[in-house]
């Protein structure tokens, strides 16, 4: 049934087949429990792959003494593993499951091809990372210090986090290509190891390869040009690192940041004559940071012939701990007998990990790099704020763009959006209008208005310059510069294809987002978060996470946007704000109501706009009785009730999957839960996202007849604002009610004042005794 497409659960029918000696299948379809084979004890070779099973490994397996094979792998096994297994099994693969308690002894005292790597176990006897044939990577719970680092989930660094590039040439000798020295990778390897390879400080890289070729047990592991060809391009194109299932290559103690990974490859083991062996077609996956990056990858066809060298790039690969994992993996297509028997699976030639990032800085303390970026950031925003006081740049004519200037004139921008044709109008937020443009380059651009007649708007524009300028990420929107000429405050950005999340799931033009596309956005939004609370040299606040700050780019990738109300998290970690900004709906209580502010407020914001991408419904917008105030508050009453996967799009239809639903709706209510401290960092987060890490979201009881005051607060606000998303700017002792107009590419928080300083507007002001 392997390779077939069929669907399961296995029939429990097949338990009638008593003689039968080998059943291997790989299905597709929904979960089920482990099928009932008590009676089918002539098995030799039991392969259930990929089956979606869930229970315990039944012990009756252990009794089966012709059993020699038994591959059980990527399913949702649970429990501990049968004493009684180890008799006569000569190969066992029990990888990418949930399997808990202890390795038994006598898988670390085997002699034979075992694999238990990716599972949760608690404890074992003592064993090496170079543990023979037997591969554990990866198999514990949770981080110990009495536990090797390979054993560990995301495999620390046991050492000091010091690489920033790395060549590995797969399967084959040490060689220098391009200038760069790839390191050797000789290995003959086997159905079960992990290899690590170090410095003299700590380890630097290393490979997990599992499987077993079906067919042929002889199967080499390693490619070395067997028909002869005349392989074009560079010397590692002659080797190659093969598996019949899954190959991992861990580059380790990388420092963190944004890397370039180039995958080099050749089909070397089919003939480009017009014999037999020129049919085969091997066909894999690729995986990188546990995102796919390639499905169905066939190297022949994409290098348009066999014998051709190939490589492909991916950019702004990010490294969040200190490890950088790329996954290649079989997943049952194509052919697995041409030229011979056991030919097939992932095949790689070479790999090159470069950085996006300066390794200049490297060696200097984070104190001192914290200091030399704080002080560049306030020369900078002090040599603009003088320049603009003194009107010197309206008389300058800047010629020949350099983006990384930061400077454009107000010709070369009117020039681009057709002098603010409303044509290119894309959006508008509450401090101006955000337009599309084009330079003379042909680079598309997105430039933001700001008046300058607001005070607000001017320390907005000056904060959003300051902050952006001094972070680069792949998940945070990039500022090529400013424009500040007489009463004109502009800022251009990259121009982002997608428009606005909100854009995506809200507007009536709105676009089509599959679950795996709503999953890597949802990821790419944590990611950032991340970057601004842990990763960044300046700790930074963003204060208004939501739909209409994450734009998309041409891939849908999420890149975070509006960083006017970022605020530096500077006074260890906790601090009260006396001027709360942000919007209605998605501002954690402690800050909107007392002016608490740390990292934790993004966190609920996160956990709001991850309810919305799930549901494809606005936080404020939508009210299923009136006695929900908000999306996240029936969210609750859902979840209370166990009927939370109501909260899907319908939108999706069946195409999704349930237990990933279930975590990012989990995620999303354990995210915002009413107290801070139990609001997870944004680091365990991208964890959870990246299916590295449990997920239980706390069980929040809404009482329908006595609801908090929190439920209060925001009912009374919303029912008084009389508008679905609001922003507001709040001084020590007042809070105004306002509005905002929402534009569908950026939006700045807006401030009004109250009805009875302004004709026209119907928002109040309310103090902080109402709340």
């Amino acid at each position: 049934m392997q390779g077939t497409s069929m669907e399961g659960p296995i029939p429990s029918s097949i338990s009638l087949l008593k003689n039968l000696t080998e059943l291997i299948s790989d299905l597709k379809g929904s979960s089920s429990n482990f099928p009932d084979l008590l009676n089918m004890t002539m098995m030799k070779t039991l392969i259930l792959r990929n089956c979606l099973l869930t229970g315990s490994i039944p012990s009756y397996i252990g009794s089966w003494t012709r059993l020699k094979t038994l591959d059980l792998s990527v399913n949702r096994l649970t429990g501990e593993v049968p004493d009684t297994m180890g008799a006569a099994l000569a190969y066992m693969f029990l990888a990418n499951n949930s399997l808990t308690g202890a390795v038994p002894s006598w898988v670390t005292s085997s002699k034979n091809y075992l694999d238990l790597s990716y599972n949760n176990f608690n404890g074992s006897s003592r064993i090496s990372c170079q543990q023979s044939q037997v591969n554990l990577v990866s198999s514990f719970s949770s981080n110990r210090n009495n536990w090797l680092w390979c054993m560990e989930k995301d495999l620390p660094c046991s050492g000091k986090a010091q690489y920033n590039s790395l060549f590995i040439n797969c399967g084959g000798p040490k060689m220098t290509f391009e200038g760069n020295e790839y390191e050797e990778d000789t290995n003959p390897n086997g159905p079960s190891i992990f290899s690590s390879f170090s410095s003299a400080s700590s380890e630097k890289w290393a490979y997990s390869s599992i499987g077993l070729y079906m067919g042929n047990a002889e199967a080499a592991y390693v490619a070395n040009n067997p028909l002869s060809m005349n392989v074009s391009g560079s010397g590692f194109y002659e080797t190659a690192r093969l598996s019949p299932w899954s190959i991992r290559y861990y580059f380790l103690c990388m420092m963190k940041g944004s890397y370039k990974v180039r995958l080099h490859f050749a089909e070397i083991q089919y003939s480009d004559d017009k014999t037999f062996s020129s049919l085969g077609r091997r066909i894999f996956d690729i995986s990188i940071q546990g995102n796919q990056v390639l499905k169905d990858f066939n190297i022949a066809e994409e290098a348009g012939g066999v014998g051709k060298g190939i490589y492909r790039d991916f950019d702004n690969i990010y490294v969040n701990g200190s490890t950088l994992e790329i996954h290649l993996y079989w997943s049952g297509k194509g052919t697995t007998a041409i030229p011979d028997r056991g030919v097939y699976g992932p095949l790689i030639s070479a790999i090159a990990v470069t950085p996006n990032f300066d390794v200049g800085s490297v060696g200097l303390s984070a104190g001192a790099i914290t200091g030399i970026v704080v002080a560049s950031v306030v020369l900078l925003v002090s040599i603009l704020l003088v320049l603009w006081l003194t009107r010197f740049l309206g008389g300058r004519e800047v010629n020949d763009l350099d983006l990384q200037t930061g400077h454009f004139t107000l010709q070369q921008i009117k020039a681009a959006t057709g002098n603010f044709d409303s044509v290119n109008k894309i959006g508008e937020g509450g401090f101006g209008a955000v337009y599309k443009g084009t330079l003379l380059d042909g680079t598309i651009i997105a430039v933001k208005q700001h008046s300058s007649k607001s005070k607000q708007g001017n320390r907005e524009f000056l904060n959003e310059i300051s902050m952006i300028f001094a972070l680069q990420h792949p998940n945070l929107v990039k500022l090529y510069g400013c424009c500040i000429e007489g009463n004109q405050l502009l800022l251009v950005y990259e121009y982002m294809e997608n428009n606005s999340l909100a854009h995506a799931l809200f507007d009536e033009q709105q676009i089509e987002l599959d679950w795996a596309t709503r999953k890597k956005i949802g990821l790419g939004i944590a990611r950032g978060l991340a970057y601004l609370h842990e990763e960044s040299t300046l700790k930074i606040v963003h204060r208004d996470i939501k739909a209409t700050n994450v734009l998309l780019d041409k891939e849908l990738n999420a890149k975070i946007s509006d960083f006017g109300l970022a605020k530096l998290d500077e006074e260890e970690n906790t601090h009260i704000s006396t001027r709360v900004a942000g919007t209605i709906g998605y501002m954690a209580p402690e800050y909107a109501m007392r002016g608490y502010l740390t990292d934790k407020a993004d966190v609920y914001s996160f956990g709001v706009v991850t309810l919305e991408i799930v549901s494809g419904k606005s936080n404020t917008n939508y009210r299923p009785k009136e006695e929900f105030v908000y999306l996240l508050d029936w969210a609750y009453v859902l979840q209370e009730q166990g009927n939370v996967l109501e909260l899907v799009d319908p939108r999706l239809g069946s195409d999704y999957s349930k237990e990933e639903a279930m975590r990012m709706l989990n995620l999303a209510l354990l995210c915002t839960n009413p107290s801070p401290t139990l609001r997870p960092p944004m680091s365990t987060v991208v964890s959870i996202l990246e299916g590295n890490s449990p997920i239980q979201a706390p069980i929040i009881k809404r009482s329908a007849t006595n609801p908090n005051p929190r439920f209060r607060a925001f009912e009374r606000l919303a029912n008084d604002i009389q508008t679905n998303v609001s922003t507001f700017s709040q001084d020590t002792h007042l809070v105004p009610g306002s509005m905002s107009i929402e534009g569908p590419w950026i939006d700045s928080s807006a401030s009004f004042r109250s009805k009875d300083e302004t004709h026209g507007h119907s928002s109040e002001s309310k103090l902080l005794s109402d709340f």
